[in-house]
């Protein structure tokens, strides 16, 4: 089978890429290696990719959206896995027009390439960040997510409204997932994990934001590619009898799916520190900071429609997570 994965030289997508092209699957990956965080990172994930006989690369531009109808044109693609996107909250507070072009024109060039050449499923990135202002907990795809806290979630909101048009209207399935908190050897340098980590080893002192009064759902990389991959066999059906009076906006009538993909738990921010200052031998030194603007005190996913859609559930915990980190942190940077 042959897949497009979009982003695919970002933390996931990497992933994504080895585990496709391990079962035997042809993959072409796209990415636009902005420097958002550190390029030669992305370039070293790509290096890796490169030794596999059934993966080609080319740098795109999600926005251009001639160069992404050739490549549809050009591919004939069966699935797509579009990851890529301007991630980071805190980031979207000082640069929001990059989120216009990524996550919206990005997204539909996406969804016109679909469209257009019958892709028999698409799967995208979603976040959890769409829950917003919502307090009940664990957060549900039943719930109502219609009061974002940042521009990234509206923008993650607008893709699920856009890829359920694109359903509706031209019947392809698509299955949108909102990610959690995911960590783990080549991931983000933008991430609590990695900036931690490196501080900590550096004699630094921590950013430790809400005075540490935090917890998410941290999900080890594993974990979510072995569900990302399961549920691009679950593809989408038409509902003839859903109504949005009775039914979950997480379905439609239309073969159209929501799921949240993460580890089911919360883990406090502290708890998480410990792990880290486990893994490292070393204590933290910490600043307790208050709360940032655009930031959620609490994530935790509701994930029985998930598991029951896979058949998996995550099974690596933090600690053990947190220890091959730091040991791919030390090989990688050390």
């Amino acid at each position: 089978m042959k897949y497009l994965v979009t982003g695919s030289a970002g933390f996931i997508g990497f992933n994504v890429v080895q585990r496709l092209c391990n079962a035997g699957h042809d993959v072409i990956g796209i990415d636009n290696l902005n420097d958002y965080y550190d390029v030669n990172l992305k370039e070293s994930r790509l290096q890796l990719l490169s030794n596999l006989n059934n993966f080609r690369f080319s740098k795109l531009d999600l926005s251009d959206a001639n160069e992404i109808a050739k490549l549809f044109e050009a591919e004939k693609f069966h699935r797509v896995i579009h990851l890529a996107a301007q991630a980071g909250v805190r980031y979207s507070l000082d640069n929001p027009m990059a989120y216009a072009d990524s996550n919206l024109v990005g997204h539909l060039n996406i969804l016109e390439g679909c469209r257009h050449h019958k892709i028999e499923h698409l799967v995208y990135a979603s976040s959890s960040s769409v829950y917003g202002l919502n307090q009940k907990l664990p957060f549900s795809t039943s719930d109502s997510v219609d009061h974002p806290v940042s521009l990234y979630a509206a923008t993650k909101k607008a893709n699920e409204l856009m890829a359920h048009t694109y359903s509706h209207l031209y019947g392809i399935p698509t299955t949108g997932l909102r990610f959690f908190t995911v960590y783990g050897p080549w991931g983000r340098p933008d991430m609590a994990l990695f900036k931690f980590t490196k501080a900590i080893l550096e004699g630094r002192a921590i950013d430790v934001y809400n005075n540490g009064n935090l917890s998410r759902d941290f999900t080890y990389i594993d974990d979510i590619v072995e569900g990302i991959i399961r549920i691009a066999d679950v593809i989408p059906q038409q509902q003839t009898d859903w109504t949005p009076e009775q039914g979950s906006p997480a379905n439609s009538s239309a073969p159209y799916r929501i799921y949240n993909i993460g580890n089911g738990s919360p883990v406090k921010l502290l708890d998480f520190i410990n792990a880290i200052e486990t893994s490292l031998g070393i204590e933290a030194k910490k600043n307790m900071l208050p709360m940032q603007p655009g930031d959620v005190h609490a994530t935790w996913a509701e994930m029985d429609d998930f598991f029951t859609a896979t058949g998996y559930k995550p099974n690596i915990s933090v600690q053990e997570g947190v220890q091959r980190f730091v040991e791919w942190y030390k090989s990688y940077y050390m």
